[in-house]
């Protein structure tokens, strides 16, 4: 009775636990869109300015600035750079999310930007979303997690064992 009870929290927690996976993706894919749309707003001056003298140039905006002997426009050089790396990450980091959900599911989890990762835990908060993805992910995680905990005490349960079964006791009828 217990280990059935056990099999249905182990279950429940896999069930519960995979529900988040797309509302995180989703999470991530909104905090990226909004970081890229800011970032291309504090560009913007920059890229008229470099439009309009550098055939859109950024990077030779900077070349000139750098050259200068001003140190106002040494400074800014620095920070139009600045602007130009954040705006690169989240350019990759878009078009990352704009693929397949494997690709996607597989870089918000394992291989997404670390700053973001965690800027989107700790403003995430936890849902249950009743959308096809959300309830696939969910009976995935919970089957998943269930086999693999059960497999684990069988295997503990045989090496403890020596690899024998207990004999069968015969019914007292």
């Amino acid at each position: 009775m217990f280990r059935g009870y056990l099999r249905l929290v182990l279950f429940t927690f896999g069930l519960l636990v995979g529900v988040q996976v797309p509302g995180l993706i989703n999470a991530y894919s909104q905090r990226v869109e909004a970081h890229l749309l800011e970032s291309r707003e504090g560009l913007k001056g920059f890229t008229q300015t470099a439009q309009r003298f550098f055939n859109g140039d950024l990077d030779a905006l900077v070349r000139h600035y750098r050259a200068s002997d001003d140190p106002v426009f040494n400074s800014d050089a620095n920070s139009i750079e600045s602007l130009q790396i954040r705006s690169r990450l989240f350019e990759r980091e878009w078009a990352i999310l704009q693929g397949p959900w494997l690709a996607r599911t597989w870089h918000v989890l394992v291989a997404a930007d670390s700053n973001l990762r965690e800027e989107t835990l700790n403003g995430y908060s936890y849902q249950i979303l009743l959308a096809p993805a959300a309830i696939a992910w969910g009976l995935g995680c919970a089957m998943l997690l269930a086999l693999l905990v059960e497999s684990l005490l069988v295997l503990i349960g045989w090496v403890i064992m020596g690899g024998r079964r207990k004999p069968v006791q015969p019914s007292w009828r």
